[in-house]
Formats: structure tokens, C-alpha cells, sequence
């Protein structure tokens, strides 16, 4: 199989808008699981966050 057929074969496929990426689904969707790695990088920021203030608040 050439690169070319795979394309070929492959036409029933089309790339997400997005606002169809942002959009609330439920579900195990691609949708979902842009939304959980958001959520995973927020609550990682936030604890990141209260272990340094924690740390400067309670070493000084």
C-alpha cells in the first residue's frame, strides 16, 4: 500500500472545528479527553502552587 492509497482509503475522516473540540460531550469522545487534560494541567498548576506558598509561608 502506497502513501497515496492510504489517503485514498482513509476520505471518511474529517479534521474537528473548534468548536466542536471545545464543545461538552459525554462520553469517552476526543471532546472528553481535551477537556481532562485541561483539567489535569489546571489542578497540577494549582497544587504546584499551594505546595510553594505553603512552603515560603511556613519556612520563614
Amino acid at each position: 500500500m502506497t502513501i497515496k492509497q492510504g489517503n485514498e482509503s482513509n476520505t471518511s475522516t474529517r479534521p474537528a472545528s473548534s468548536s466542536e473540540l471545545n464543545s461538552w460531550k459525554r462520553g469517552f469522545t476526543p471532546q472528553a479527553e481535551i477537556w481532562n487534560g485541561r483539567m489535569a494541567i489546571v489542578g497540577l498548576i494549582v497544587f504546584l502552587a499551594i505546595i510553594c506558598l505553603s512552603n515560603i509561608i511556613f519556612s520563614g
